[in-house]
């Protein structure tokens, strides 16, 4: 009887398959050469192959990790540069906030042109002018701080950091120099103001150019402070602030010949005006002549008349004029002549 070529081949399937059992069996429970085969061969053949991590991809990521560079410093300032004002004589930061900076090191110069100058290393100090210093303010703040600044110290600095290529931080300082003018009714400068005894000193000071508007303003009559004078009585200051400065009103009641003298108006210690007042009895007379000539110039004459006459003097309300006397039409004829001579 013969089998059909499928049952043939199924019956040689079935066998092999039973023949490698007994094999598999009996190879893991004796002692043929199979025992020298790793305890996971079998499965090894009988699962589908996975990808396992070799030693050589274990070193690739070692040496990855090995290589990745540290955190870059950077500024808090986007921008990385900025301008700052200060005020005459005013203690001044100059700020250089850095993040992730590690080991490197912080530095400040100053640049004049082409010269650099070296001002701090870290948090020592390395500049000549004892107004510089590195003030440190947690957790990264390196400050610059120069005291009592003048017009000297305005100008470029640069923050630097250590790093390769260096980060800088640019500065400009720019020190403001307040103006102080002592005006008349007209609000122009002067250097003079005339009362007559019993009237009442108003003197005006204007105060510009300030950063920071103060109230802080002084008056003296030659070394005497007048701000909190209580002795003479009928003195007042009104300081009003404005936009960029101040303007200070100083007032004296009752004038009296002891209250002639040089009176200065004072933004502290930084900046200050100085106004002759004379308290007198008699009549000032100024008298101005505007002409074409080769050099273009005025002519002022200013003369004091003796005698009570109270109509020229300043009252704080503003000038008075008198009618012209003999002795002024004598002078002005005296004038006319020396023109024509200089024509």
């Amino acid at each position: 009887m013969k089998l059909p070529a499928n049952g043939v081949a199924a019956i040689y399937l079935l066998l092999h398959c039973v023949s490698g059992s007994v094999l598999k069996s009996s190879a893991l429970h004796s002692s043929s050469p199979f025992m020298n085969l790793p305890r996971n061969f079998w499965q090894e053949i009988s699962v589908p192959y996975t990808d396992l991590p070799s030693d050589d991809d274990e070193q690739e990521d070692e040496s990855a990790e090995s290589t990745t560079h540290d955190p870059y410093p950077f500024f808090d300032d986007a921008n990385m540069i900025a301008n700052v004002t200060t005020q005459l004589g005013s203690d001044v930061y100059l700020h250089c906030r850095v993040n992730d900076l590690r080991e490197r090191t912080v530095s400040w110069v100053r640049r004049k042109g082409d010269e650099i100058h070296l001002i701090t290393v870290g948090r020592q100090t390395y500049s000549s002018d004892s107004r510089y210093s590195l003030q440190y303010q947690p957790p990264n703040d390196w400050q610059l701080l120069i005291q009592y600044s003048n017009e000297r110290d305005e100008g470029h600095y640069e923050c630097q950091i250590s790093s390769y290529p260096p980060l800088v931080y640019l500065v400009y300082l720019i020190v403001v120099v307040p103006r102080v003018e002592i005006i008349d009714e007209r609000g122009q400068a002067t250097l003079d103001k005339f009362y007559k005894p019993g009237s009442t000193i108003e003197l005006k000071c204007i105060i510009s150019r300030v950063p920071q508007p103060t109230s802080y303003v002084t008056w003296k009559h030659g070394m005497r402070m007048l701000n909190y004078d209580t002795s003479r009585g009928g003195i007042s200051v009104k300081t009003d602030l404005l936009p960029g400065g101040a303007m200070s009103r100083l007032y004296i009641a009752n004038a009296n010949r002891y209250d002639t003298g040089n009176y200065t108006c004072a933004l502290a210690d930084i900046a200050q005006a100085m106004v002759s007042v004379h308290v007198l009895n008699g009549t000032y007379h100024v008298l101005e002549w505007g002409f074409s000539s080769k050099s273009g110039s005025k002519f002022r004459l200013s003369y004091f008349q003796t005698g009570e006459n109270p109509a020229a003097m300043q009252h704080g309300t503003g000038p008075q004029w008198q009618p012209m006397t003999s002795l002024v039409l004598f002078v002005q004829l005296l004038l006319l002549l020396g023109l024509s001579c200089v024509r």
